[in-house]
């Protein structure tokens, strides 16, 4: 049956977020020959894809303020820098993937996307619908974008993702880091299975924003922003693995009942 998934691949998962602008390649590019064998196993597979800015967009932005808004000369000199370094790792995603045989059709949301006040107000999905339609993968990620209110301000993939899904209905969000999952305290090794927002209370001591420069708000952000999508959308199921796994997002692709990692579910 065909199947609509977003798969986001964490900055911390294709980067190194203690260096500045140092990607992982090998991990890149296994990435990519797992999420081709996947589309080879399951014909019906849709797929929208994500990655994160991580030790690219991230470092840069935070030395600009650039979430925070953007006014005069040296900001909007920032605003270019971020949107420079965010775009040089899309291009080495961009290529990993398309070496290994995904038809991935790269999409600035630079030049989609509007904000208002930091939170995204525009996106225009119809080349996304068109790729995926001419059986192509589109690809998104954080990237700079003009804001009514602020100038400008930054879009995580997250948000992105969240606003597709009101337009494009995924069954099921991946979001792949490189840890295995939420972890029930903050000294605790235990992956918690399940997240609903009624249990969510007792985890948020243990949610950090996250131990490297992070402008989007780290894992929290990440959990709080998806409970609210699944309390919206009750039949979506939000997935938080680790993509250091090997194998692991080729498995949860083609077999949506794999355990590992951490679900966000409405109930």
């Amino acid at each position: 049956m065909a199947e609509l998934v977003f798969l986001k691949l964490g900055g911390s998962l294709i980067t190194d977020k203690t260096g500045e602008s140092v990607a992982r390649p090998r991990v890149i590019r296994r990435l990519a020959s797992e999420v081709r064998t996947a589309l080879n196993k399951r014909p019906g597979l849709k797929l929208v894809l994500g990655h994160g800015s991580g030790s690219f967009g991230h470092v840069v932005a935070s030395r600009y303020g650039t979430r925070k808004g953007v006014r005069g000369p040296e900001a909007w000199q920032g605003f270019a820098e971020v949107a420079d370094t965010a775009a040089q790792l899309n291009r080495i995603v961009t290529s990993a993937f398309v070496k290994a045989g995904v038809p991935v059709l790269s999409l600035a949301p630079s030049a989609l996307a509007r904000c208002d006040k930091g939170l995204l107000a525009r996106f225009d999905s119809t080349p996304i619908t068109t790729a995926l339609k001419a059986g192509l993968v589109p690809l998104v990620y954080g990237d700079v974008v003009f804001d009514a209110a602020l100038g400008g301000t930054i879009a995580s993939t997250e948000d992105i993702l969240a606003y597709l899904t009101y337009e494009l209905s995924p069954t099921r969000i991946l979001l792949a880091g490189d840890v295995p999952g939420v972890f029930g305290t903050s000294s605790s090794v235990r992956v918690v299975s399940v997240i609903t927002p009624a249990t969510f209370e007792r985890i948020r001591p243990a949610l950090s924003g996250s131990r490297t420069t992070d402008v989007t708000g780290g894992m929290a952000g990440k959990v709080i922003q998806m409970l609210a999508l699944v309390e919206r959308y009750p039949r979506l199921t939000v997935h938080i693995l680790s993509g250091k796994t090997p194998g692991l997002i080729q498995r949860a692709l083609t077999s949506p009942d794999v355990s590992t990692g951490t679900r966000l579910l409405a109930r």
